[in-house]
């Protein structure tokens, strides 16, 4: 059983698809760029905004954080609420919280938006930590949100503890972001297939266990799959 547990948010916790390639679309749409498929954007969903504009895009760095900056415009009133729980989610969360386990979202969202959106649900109260990055640029990269939701989470760095803690704190997230940014910070990461990885994407990446839905993870998380 695992006694603390990182959470992405978008494609892990909630299914934000709408939201955030209405708001993708919106943002090419005000740089000129029209893109009417939003299937096509779902590339968005995960990865840091700005890295997304300038691969998927071509942007340059100056250009990107353009796009960024109307992408939160069109969020901060009407992306955020476009989105919704996993089925069985909120269930899950209250076992985990019933069973000792202390919780936190590790997200590459900017924190504020975590935090409207974990209320929006009402599922702030399952967790000792929401964080995401800065909205001035800050804790850019996933597993320095990762790092940051530890030393929260530990009330300071973990590596007090030598290596145990590793064996008892686990991340889990649906790309390859956040298996990379959990083994950065070292730890694991259960992938769950139900998020937006692409077919083989969290194999590769190197997840330490994949979860088909939300009741397969509780019994990860928990330690009852009788693995």
């Amino acid at each position: 059983m695992f006694t603390h547990i990182l959470f992405d948010l978008d494609g892990t916790l909630t299914d934000p698809k709408l939201g955030i390639t209405g708001c993708a679309q919106y943002a090419l749409h005000e740089l000129g760029i029209e893109e009417p498929d939003l299937d096509k954007l779902e590339v968005f969903i995960g990865p840091p905004l700005v890295d997304s504009f300038i691969e998927f895009y071509g942007m340059d760095r100056k250009t990107a954080d353009r796009a960024v900056e109307k992408y939160r415009e069109r969020f901060a009133v009407a992306g955020i609420y476009e989105n919704e729980l996993y089925p069985g989610m909120q269930e899950m969360l209250s076992d985990l919280k019933a069973a000792g386990c202390r919780l936190a979202v590790a997200s590459s969202k900017p924190e504020p938006f975590v935090k409207r959106i974990l209320e929006h649900f009402e599922i702030a109260e399952y967790f000792d930590e929401a964080v995401g990055s800065g909205l001035d640029g800050s804790l850019g990269q996933k597993e320095d949100v990762v790092r940051e939701a530890l030393r929260r989470l530990f009330g300071g760095s973990p590596s007090g503890d030598g290596d145990a803690f590793r064996e008892t704190t686990v991340m889990v997230g649906d790309r390859k972001y956040d298996v990379t940014g959990a083994r950065a910070a070292g730890l694991r990461c259960v992938g769950v297939s139900f998020g937006y990885a692409q077919p083989g994407e969290l194999e590769e990446a190197g997840a330490w266990r994949i979860a088909q839905d939300v009741e397969s993870l509780e019994k990860i998380l928990l330690g009852t799959d009788r693995r």
